[in-house]
């Protein structure tokens, strides 16, 4: 299983690290980057919180310009929850006037597993911050998404190694009119992934999220359900982007894709990360690119030991 990398951009800015041990002024403008605050708590060099950071980085920035901001490594992230940073950024929602995008939890494998990232309650972030445009997590453990209404968000990602039940319904509950991008890693059940293809019907139905163009269900042990539910499912024709990625996806759900409703329309369908066979890759390309859809089939996988379809295994669990 693969691991996940820091993001190297958000609201299309590229990543820049506050280096908050120099006590220098950043070089880049306030608006020119998507500024990532971390703190090593192993670090014996700098002994500094995640809050004092976020403040050094308050008076080192102006806040009124800052557009994005990514919450790494808070301290001791598997042991305290998410609240932590989020209180602290929404305390300031009054200096961070210009704030359209916020990720949390972007962390490595080597700081900390995906699935043992202490989330919490971030609808927090959408009630304080009503201009904001993108939302992004990174870990599934005692994450929540209570049903909220926010008229600008446009793109939603939650990256986890088992997405609990509750956190689909709760999306699936809200209001978000504007909302052209959501992408959900479903995980495996081992790590809380709970959900079942039944739980996406409202999703798939076109009904929920009228400007979706871009849907992602992928990470998911469930893949090739995931692709017969979403063969015949009716939020497919509003689609540019189909996303079935880094799960367990094999012949079947391949098959199903092909025998299901035209998908000559989308822009791209990327199933990296899969268990197909190599005829069964030819027969998508062939189906689809001579139409100008783009087709991602990379990363063609190999099952466990002699386990067949019990040895898939999704990008990314733990």
């Amino acid at each position: 299983m693969s691991g996940v990398d820091h993001l190297h951009e958000l609201l299309g800015l590229p990543t820049v690290d506050f280096q908050h041990a120099t006590g220098e002024a950043p070089v880049q403008a306030a608006d020119a980057a998507a500024w990532r605050i971390s703190v090593d708590p192993y670090d014996d060099e700098s002994e500094m919180t995640w809050e004092e950071a976020f403040q050094a980085f308050l008076k080192a920035v102006d806040p009124a310009g800052v557009r994005a901001l990514i919450v790494g490594q808070w301290g001791e992230s598997y042991e305290e929850k998410s609240s932590y940073p989020i209180d602290l950024i929404i305390a300031a929602a009054d200096r961070l006037t210009s704030l359209e995008a916020v990720f949390v939890g972007d962390m490595t494998m080597e700081e900390n597993e995906i699935s043992w990232i202490e989330q919490s309650d971030v609808t927090a972030l959408l009630k304080a911050f009503p201009g904001l445009l993108e939302l992004g997590v990174r870990g599934g453990t005692d994450l929540v998404f209570s049903p909220t209404k926010h008229e600008r968000l446009r793109s939603l990602t939650i990256e986890t190694g088992g997405l609990p039940v509750g956190v689909i319904r709760g999306i699936l509950d809200s209001e978000l009119p504007a909302l052209e991008r959501l992408d959900l890693w479903l995980g495996v059940s081992a790590y809380g992934g709970d959900a079942d293809v039944a739980d996406l019907a409202p999703l798939l139905s076109g009904t929920r999220f009228p400007r979706l163009t871009h849907l992602g269900l992928r990470n998911s042990e469930l893949q090739n359900e995931i692709a017969t539910a979403v063969a015949s499912a009716p939020v497919v024709a509003q689609l540019r982007v189909l996303d079935l990625s880094n799960g367990t996806m094999g012949d079947e759900g391949a098959a199903a894709l092909l025998d299901g409703q035209p998908l000559t329309h989308l822009e791209k369908l990327d199933l990296h990360h899969h268990f197909m066979t190599e005829p069964m890759e030819r027969r998508i390309k062939e189906a689809l690119e001579p139409h100008g859809v783009r087709v991602d089939v990379s990363e063609r996988e190999k099952p466990w030991g002699d386990r067949g379809v019990e040895g898939r295994y999704t990008s990314v669990s733990e």
